[in-house]
């Protein structure tokens, strides 16, 4: 067993029930709120589209509107109007390309609007349970922290360093276990260092003690 896996034993004992906290009915109501809650949390998502997927439920009735009429619903989320251009885009994207549906390839993924690496790997693993392994900034965090990747890693370099060093079969739930670490364990600007069962594991508290 490699050091990874360990620290990854740990993490999902501790959130073994780590899963996706967007709500959604559709794998394309779910692309969107992944688009949507770049840079936003997934209860300020959550708030927004029960009442924006009533009015445009898939890629052919969101096609069909204008920014205009979708600002309206997404207002409260941080960088709405260039948000509404990309789901707007991507839906329309999705129209021409795809007949309405969302590929679950890769390749096809990235290349829509709106949909980087990350939203790629989630509505690949949440939406087709095809293993991936999304890094957003609470995964990139705390894989900083643990050293489990090179200290100056990007989020590309992490998520290639963690899909090397974690089995395929288990990039799936260590993206939401680690997720789940981060986001209400070992937040960004409070980490919970003193109860953390990986403080002996920890370059972020390594290096606190020497600062002292």
């Amino acid at each position: 067993m490699t050091r990874t896996t360990e620290i990854l034993d740990v993490i999902e004992g501790m959130f073994p029930d780590a899963r996706c906290e967007l709500l959604y009915q559709t794998n394309f109501q779910l692309a969107v709120s992944v688009i949507l809650s770049a840079q936003t949390t997934d209860k300020a998502v959550n708030e927004a589209t029960p009442a924006l997927f009533d009015r445009f439920p898939d890629a052919e009735s969101m096609s069909m509107a204008t920014t205009d009429e979708i600002e309206p619903y997404i207002r409260r989320i941080g960088l709405y109007r260039n948000k509404a251009k990309h789901i707007l885009a991507f839906s329309n994207a999705l129209v021409s390309d795809f007949g309405g549906e969302v590929p679950s390839s890769y390749e096809e993924l990235v290349k829509l609007p709106g949909i980087g690496s990350k939203t790629a790997n989630v509505i690949q693993g949440v939406g087709f349970n095809i293993p991936s392994l999304a890094v957003d900034t609470h995964v990139h965090r705390v894989s900083l922290r643990l050293k489990l990747v090179p200290k100056d890693s990007d989020v590309g370099v992490t998520e290639a360093t963690l899909k090397r060093k974690i089995p395929r079969e288990r990039w799936i739930m260590a993206h939401h276990a680690i997720l789940f670490f981060g986001r209400y364990h070992c937040k960004s600007q409070t980490p919970d260092c003193d109860r953390c069962p990986l403080k002996d594991q920890c370059g972020y508290i390594q290096e606190k003690t020497r600062k002292r």
